[in-house]
């Protein structure tokens, strides 16, 4: 399948090359992180906690062969647009905006994850009272972090000083680590009670 991204360089993909992905468990130290926040966000609905979601891509279909009647190959499709973050939702009354992102990295999280209108998004929603975020995870290392957006941005826009990346010592005192456990697999929404608390107390 051909898919055309919105600065007009196209690529091509084909489920059939990609590597097969074992299941893993925390249990043998692997974690797939968009699976497990989409866990994540079923447990906080079915309990009733939070509605949270995964956005879709906005994508248009232009070109499906069908090689049989009972199936059908997108063959060529297009992003009609830049996309924002990952989840959007709502808890206790809140607008919640964030983004999920991982590294191999041990040291630092490279800001080239995260892209300008990414954090423009960001700062619309601030703007507007929302809490903001980014969920790090460190595959290596097997720690998560919730980041407030105020640091992300702060780091983002201090780019032009040399600094590519975030600190693992500067998201450490930061950011708020996440302790990983089964239901929910990432409970962000500890994290997101802390961002509240600070924000009534700053206010």
């Amino acid at each position: 399948m051909t898919i055309h991204y919105p600065n007009g360089t196209r690529s091509s993909y084909c489920a059939q090359n990609l590597p097969k992905i074992q299941a893993n468990t925390f249990s043998n130290r692997g974690m797939r992180l968009e699976e497990a926040l989409n866990e994540s966000n079923q447990y906080y609905l079915t309990h009733q906690l939070a509605v949270v979601h995964k956005k879709p891509t906005p994508i248009q279909i232009v070109h499906v062969e069908y090689p049989k009647r009972s199936a059908a190959k997108i063959k060529e499709a297009y992003f009609t647009q830049a996309s924002t973050t990952d989840y959007n939702g709502v808890y206790q009354g809140y607008y919640l905006d964030f983004e999920a992102k991982e590294t191999k990295n041990k040291t630092s999280f490279p800001l080239k994850n995260f892209h300008e209108h990414q954090i423009r998004h960001f700062e619309n929603c601030l703007a507007q009272s929302g809490i903001c975020f980014a969920i790090l995870w460190f595959a290596t290392l097997q720690r998560c972090f919730l980041l407030d957006a105020h640091d992300l941005i702060m780091a983002w826009r201090n780019q032009a000083a040399g600094r590519k990346s975030i600190p693992l010592k500067t998201i450490e005192k930061n950011g708020i680590e996440l302790t990983l456990g089964i239901a929910p697999r990432i409970p962000y929404l500890a994290g997101v009670d802390k961002l509240i608390r600070k924000e009534t107390h700053d206010g």
